[in-house]
């Protein structure tokens, strides 16, 4: 039987191996299974060798095992590349988003000792040992201040932080080592600012300031519930934060019609907030990112890691884009993203032609006439097409800024929610942030 919890390999060693460990055993089982398809005559396939089921459950189950940086990377190559990379291999990257397993429980009081000190349970009037969610980086537990007011501790796991480098690198290596990753697909831009996301990712006293920052931001707000921090139970890496109780977002899908609609503009409508109010974006809009209760219709924000400052000249110029494409001003487009530095001065005009229809195709929700339809939408089926295309184009393409990319990511990943939730919203009162 399959352990329900499993300690986290710490050293940096330790990570290596196992990482190793799994690129051997991918490739061994592609080997073998080859070698019994040529031996009873049937054609070899390298898809279908690497995607035989003992390779996915492995791949599941080692980076399940890793937690940190190597399943985090999955993440995130899976969600921004997912449609730019070939089925197989985008189904197989599929499964390093699962949860990760639980800490043992004495792995788990070691680090609480390391975190707040041997006298760390005197901190609680009650704690529970039993994480109710697991992360890439971390796990959260219930408990009880010395008052009794609820909260929830989220730990990080051992060693990630140290391990980051290495993680990825080796995570890489295996996905090359697949020979499903286009050649023209460069992801070596993606690859470093996904160690330095993930680095400040694990500094959660960073985390905490951003929390605080979006709760003085947003306070006046009652359309939005954030949590309490709790500095002196936290430490870099170990966070303590109010409790606070909702019903997952992904159920709000069950909601009337109309409830469904006033969540999802109000979820835009905070991007927009943070873009060109607060200029502090979370750029992890999913679905286990937010809660939400009923009544009042209230939505609740969690995990504040990803959080991004936007810069002035990031905030302005993202304004003047999206309001020259809310009037369809190729021009003025093209001078806005010049200006927050997305073409390079040599671009080739055709290129540069592509890339500004795909920012106008990108913002047809925000200046649709109407309630914008995400669910029977073709637009990121039409966005997909397009990225292919664009980016095919190897020979001219170049990075756009990192802060754009993040910025694409959240709206992107917005209007993926919407289309899940069914939602049909209209975006046009917006306008009035760009003014």
């Amino acid at each position: 039987m399959k352990s329900s919890s499993r300690k986290v390999p710490s050293s940096r060693f330790s990570r290596l191996v196992h990482l190793g460990g799994l690129a051997g055993q991918v490739a061994s089982n592609m080997l073998l299974e080859g070698a019994r398809q040529t031996l009873q005559g049937q054609p070899v396939n390298r898809t279908d060798l690497l995607l035989q089921s003992k390779n996915i459950h492995a791949v599941a189950e080692k980076l399940s095992h890793l937690r940190g940086a190597a399943m985090k990377l999955g993440q995130l190559l899976s969600m921004d590349a997912g449609d730019l990379l070939p089925p197989e291999l985008a189904m197989l990257l599929t499964h390093l988003r699962a949860d990760a397993m639980p800490m043992p429980y004495k792995q788990l009081i070691g680090a609480l000792e390391q975190e707040l000190g041997q006298d760390w349970l005197d901190k609680f009037s009650h704690i529970e040992l039993k994480s109710f969610a697991q992360a890439s980086i971390g796990q959260v537990h219930k408990a009880n201040a010395e008052d009794g007011q609820p909260l929830a501790i989220k730990i990080q796991y051992p060693g990630v932080a140290k391990s980051i480098q290495s993680d990825v690198d080796n995570v890489v290596s295996l996905i090359k080592m697949t020979g499903l990753l286009p050649k023209n697909i460069n992801i070596v831009p993606l690859v470093a600012e996904a160690k330095f996301q993930l680095l400040a990712e694990t500094n959660y006293q960073q985390e905490a300031n951003y929390l605080q920052q979006f709760a003085c931001g947003l306070a006046k707000d009652t359309r939005f519930k954030i949590p309490k921090v709790y500095q002196s139970l936290s430490s870099k890496h170990l966070l303590t934060m109010e409790y606070v109780s909702g019903e997952p977002l992904a159920e709000a899908v069950a909601l009337p019609q109309p409830a469904r609609n006033k969540i999802m503009a109000t979820l835009i409508e905070l991007f927009f907030i943070e873009m060109f109010e607060l200029k502090l974006i979370q750029t992890d809009p999913n679905f286990a990112n937010y809660l939400f209760n009923k009544d009042p219709l209230q939505i609740v924000l969690l995990d504040f890691g990803a959080t991004r400052v936007v810069s002035d000249t990031i905030s302005s110029g993202y304004k003047s884009l999206l309001g020259a494409a809310m009037e369809q001003d190729h021009a003025a487009v093209k001078q806005a993203a010049c200006d927050i530095g997305y073409f390079d001065t040599n671009i080739a005009p055709e290129y540069c032609d592509a890339v500004i229809e795909l920012f106008l195709l990108a913002t047809t929700p925000l200046r649709y006439n109407g309630p914008f339809d995400f669910a029977n939408s073709k637009l990121s089926k039409e966005l997909s097409e397009k990225g292919l295309a664009l980016n095919g184009r190897s020979n001219e393409w170049h990075t756009p800024p990192v802060d754009a990319l993040f910025i694409h990511r959240k709206l992107a990943g917005l209007y993926l929610i919407a289309a899940k939730l069914q939602a049909k919203v209209d975006l046009t009162a917006l306008q009035t942030y760009l003014k």
